[in-house]
């Protein structure tokens, strides 16, 4: 049976509703509005974070979690324990409080918005049946959302609809054969350059990964990897692990020279993670830098400066990705003591006000310009604005195209 022909979360949510009328006193609801963000705040990370939330409030508040297909989430739950949800909601206000919809209240069509809407099914229940018969007419037909784990590194795999979707059998097969794969022929390098004026792109280091696509089309030319999000989300870090274990090996070169690799805080509490630090020879630490997303630092930042004063000691850098142009002045890089920020280029940059230009410009002098690498970089129109506000350093398609322009014989 494929993933088509299963009911939809938004079916499963309009029949417990139903039954939930003769025993609603007491209950209350409330929607996040997780849709609204701007799609830079909903990557598989957010989302995950959010999830977890109201995952840890299930047994507390005797609540009954709804993830739908537009990535929203209701949370049905016991109003004797609406402190616990509030505080929960009041983390992820925190973690998003630089988007459009909590500073400004405009979603991103421009259009007064709230993060939140609760309800009392009690007192209102037929408006809170009628919004989730709402949200079953405005799932249908809806395009199906790729997961943003799948858009990283440029590199996402192909949406290969006819293909068997992705279930915890295939992927835990998947995880064996992966143990015994040889993914060295796997692992792509992307320069992050220095480009100063109309001079060619000097690298500073490579950003190390291993290409999803490829390894599409060699493991899983038969599998939908994306038709389940989370089990995908689970196929990108086991394949973390696959690179920490390629680095590891002591006789490897894929380390030579200075380099970078995106991983979470987790994974540098993990063994996998002192096993990979064991074979690096020491001297070598200090050209390695250690690449942790905005959210995953802030979701808990105990774990990030136990990991930071970890990495720190062992001689490796550290850089904080998933830096929005809104989200850059609140970050102070000193106070969390990384090495450099890598700020994502997004075309309506292009469009920014003056006064907007110059506090980018601003936090980047702050952070010191040397600290700042814009990344995604797919068109000239990033260099441009990345050079309007004094950023030297670039990481994209557009980059690399350059490198490959500037390497090829002229005639």
């Amino acid at each position: 049976m494929s993933d088509n022909s299963l009911p939809s979360p938004e079916a499963f949510l309009v029949d417990y509703v139903r039954r939930l009328e003769r025993r609603r006193q007491g209950v209350g609801a409330v929607h996040v509005h997780i849709s609204k963000l701007q799609n830079y705040n909903r990557r598989d990370h957010h989302i995950r974070t959010c999830l977890t939330a109201f995952e840890e409030l299930v047994p507390v508040a005797t609540g009954r979690l709804f993830f739908l297909s537009n990535q929203d989430i209701i949370f049905i739950y016991d109003q004797t324990r609406v402190d616990e949800v509030n505080a929960a909601i009041f983390r992820l206000k925190f973690l998003f409080n630089d988007d459009p919809l909590l500073s400004d209240g405009i979603d991103p069509d421009g259009q007064p918005g709230s993060f939140t809407d609760f309800f009392d099914v009690d007192k209102e229940y037929k408006d809170f049946l009628h919004l989730t018969q709402r949200l079953v007419r405005s799932n249908a037909g809806r395009e199906k959302v790729v997961s943003e784990a799948a858009q990283r590194h440029n590199d996402a795999p192909d949406q290969n609809q006819d293909g068997a979707p992705l279930t915890p059998k295939i992927l835990s097969r998947i995880d064996e054969a992966l143990r015994r794969a040889d993914l060295s022929n796997l692992m792509r390098r992307q320069a992050i350059c220095a480009v100063v004026g109309d001079a060619q792109p000097t690298p500073v280091f490579h950003e190390l990964f291993i290409s999803i696509r490829d390894l599409q089309h060699t493991l899983l030319p038969d599998v939908n990897v994306t038709s389940n999000r989370w089990l995908f989300q689970h196929l990108t870090e086991i394949l973390d692990r696959r690179m920490l274990a390629l680095l590891s090996r002591t006789n490897d070169t894929s380390v030579s020279g200075s380099v970078s690799i995106n991983l979470n805080v987790s994974t540098l509490l993990s063994p996998d993670f002192l096993t990979f630090d064991s074979n690096v020879k020491a001297g070598q630490r200090g050209t390695i830098v250690l690449e942790l997303q905005k959210i995953d630092i802030f979701a808990d930042l105990g774990a990030y400066f136990f990991a930071r004063d970890f990495c720190r000691d062992r001689g490796y850098r550290i850089s904080i990705d998933g830096i929005s142009h809104l989200s850059l002045p609140y970050i102070n890089r000193n106070k969390l003591g990384v090495d450099t920020i890598k700020l994502m280029w997004a075309p309506e940059m292009a469009a920014l006000s003056t006064e907007k230009i110059d506090e980018i410009r601003d936090a980047i002098n702050v952070a010191g310009d040397t600290r700042v690498i814009m990344c995604r970089c797919d068109d000239k129109a990033a260099i441009d604005f990345g050079h309007s506000v004094n950023i030297t350093m670039f990481q994209g398609r557009y980059v690399e195209q350059l490198l490959n322009e500037y390497a090829r014989p002229k005639k």
